[in-house]
């Protein structure tokens, strides 16, 4: 691998020269691809990016479980109520619910880009010219969150079934830094400081996420002066219906070894789970004395597994990492279907035997399992750029085309499931699509402003030189493609509110005209976007 570390930022600056003319001298675990035919190379790094990004489906599952926990932690809060006069233990969440949306949910989603991004900054520090990889792989992530994830979602619900945004005010919010996000990288790159990125420039995108955070919160609570006046629809008690697992003999108990037992169904109802943990407030009568503060807490702490227990469901974990056969399996009645699935589970048998060594979700508030998640997904995300640089060397492939194609659509894929789901199975349609423009924002505040602040700071000390961006005008075109086809999207998802009361849903044959609409919105992005790249327009 060593060869293909030595010599990427020439394979990132303006692609391959080796391609249809000399074989390609990189490669990335043996010496002997180089002998092979440039096709068949090219097929088998397409292959092995294809694998990546099924490890990356099979980690964001994880790694939403511990998003889920993290956001249930409570804390119990003493208060007087007002009716009896006595005392009271609230156990308040932690997590504000339009905080926990762009924090946790939408950073989780976008971070397979955030750290493939990271990754080419790091590998490109000491160059006056920042890598492509990154910039390409966000623009088309963000297009794909709007475009192909909204075409997916308007059909999710049942046939005349609407959903619509109730917080619309947090929306309209998160909706603007997404777009003045875009805005933003066109202006230092082709007005401000044409072609270059200076440290301060670095540092403001970065700190403008922070004050999504902060506008997004003062909306939320309706904050004088720097919220919207506009009226919240009345939320639901429970945002996600309830849905009672089916028990099956030999199940552990569920409140303490949920997800444990990988049922497809079982699996969605844990992942979305995440969108409803801001619901529902527990409340503990106090007498006089402080007995009853401490059953109170025991309480609380039941649901903790001991280390016994935590042993068991690590040890599970592995178990389940190998077992071919499932409840649900054996209970299929057509064989074909019984052997497609247990070719599924035998293929993705090396990444679930890999990420059975995240600890438990139960640890630390699901903390540490999300530190690991974390780990894992920036360990894919390295393994994905050395990929695209090879495909890059051994097919003439622009690199930006296929980071604004490929890697943005198999990157993007977490951000599919959740909104998915989110549409599938909550009431409003607000983290559905809130997920997509806050996922946008993050993209650029972070995805594309730590690695420029990494590399701006190195150059700013190393050289006293500004970060200088190669491809500009292919960047730029992508992002003013972008703003326009964005326009169109968003008008229709306001004509549908105005016209059938929701974003989501509705008539079928409506639904579908949409999700066409939004699918032609995207090729016609991602066509222009590479054709200009590649000198064709």
């Amino acid at each position: 691998m060593a060869p293909l570390n030595s010599n990427s930022s020439e394979i990132m600056h303006g692609g391959s020269n080796y391609s249809g003319h000399e074989k390609c001298p990189f490669y990335l675990l043996f010496q002997y691809e180089t002998t092979l035919d440039l096709g068949l190379r090219g097929f088998l790094y397409f292959l092995a990016l294809a694998y990546c990004f099924i490890g990356l489906s099979a980690i964001t599952d994880r790694f939403f479980r511990c998003m889920e926990t993290v956001v249930k932690q409570s804390r119990a809060v003493e208060e007087i109520d007002p009716t009896t006069n006595t005392k009271v233990i609230r156990n308040k969440k932690v997590w504000n619910y339009a905080v926990a949306d762009i924090a946790l949910l939408a950073f989780g989603t976008s971070f397979p880009q955030i750290s493939l991004a990271t990754i080419d900054a790091i590998r490109n520090i000491g160059e006056l010219y920042a890598g492509g990889l990154g910039p390409g792989t966000l623009v088309g992530s963000a297009a794909f969150d709007l475009f192909p994830i909204h075409a997916v979602c308007v059909v999710v619900p049942k046939a005349g079934e609407l959903k619509k945004i109730a917080d619309i005010g947090v929306w309209l919010v998160g909706l603007f830094w997404s777009f003045w996000a875009y805005i933003w990288l066109y202006i230092i790159l082709k007005v401000w400081t044409p072609n270059v990125i200076t440290l301060w420039e670095a540092l403001f995108t970065v700190v403008q996420y922070g004050l999504l955070l902060m506008h997004a919160y003062a909306q939320d609570k309706r904050w004088p002066f720097v919220s919207l006046p506009m009226k919240r629809d009345e939320r639901p008690e429970d945002w996600v219906p309830e849905e009672t697992p089916p028990c099956r003999k030999g199940d552990v108990e569920p409140h303490m070894y949920t997800g444990i037992h990988e049922g497809d169904e079982v699996r969605n109802r844990n992942i979305v789970d995440i969108y409803s943990a801001h619901s529902g407030i527990a409340y503990h009568n106090l007498l006089n004395t402080g007995v009853d503060e401490f059953s109170s807490e025991q309480s609380l702490d039941d649901n903790i597994p001991k280390k016994d227990d935590l042993a068991s469901i690590w040890k599970r974990q592995f178990i389940d990492a190998v077992t071919l056969e499932t409840a649900e399996s054996r209970k299929l009645n057509s064989p074909s279907l019984s052997l497609a699935k247990a070719f599924w589970k035998l293929l993705i048998a090396p990444w679930r035997l890999l990420f059975a060594f995240v600890p438990p979700y139960q640890i630390a508030h699901g903390w540490i399992a999300f530190l690991f998640s974390l780990a894992f997904i920036a360990g894919i995300a390295y393994v994905v750029t050395k990929l695209t640089d090879l495909i890059s060397c051994v097919t003439g492939i622009h690199p930006y085309i296929i980071a604004l194609t490929a890697l943005a659509a198999g990157t993007s894929w977490p951000d599919l499931v959740a909104s998915k789901i989110a549409a599938e199975r909550q009431i409003t349609a607000d983290s559905a699509i809130a997920n997509i423009t806050c996922s946008n924002s993050v993209n650029i505040y972070v995805g594309i402003g730590v690695p420029w602040l990494i590399n701006t700071t190195y150059n700013y000390f190393a050289y006293k030189e500004p970060l200088r961006i190669e491809n500009v005008g292919g960047l730029s075109f992508s992002l003013l493609m972008f703003f326009a086809t964005s326009v169109g999207c968003i008008v229709v998802l306001v004509f549908r509110r105005l016209t059938l009361g929701a974003e989501l849903g509705g008539p079928r044959h409506w639904a579908w005209i949409t999700s066409i609409y939004f699918m032609m919105l995207w090729l016609i992005f991602v066509t222009l976007s590479s054709l200009r790249v590649s000198g064709a327009t």
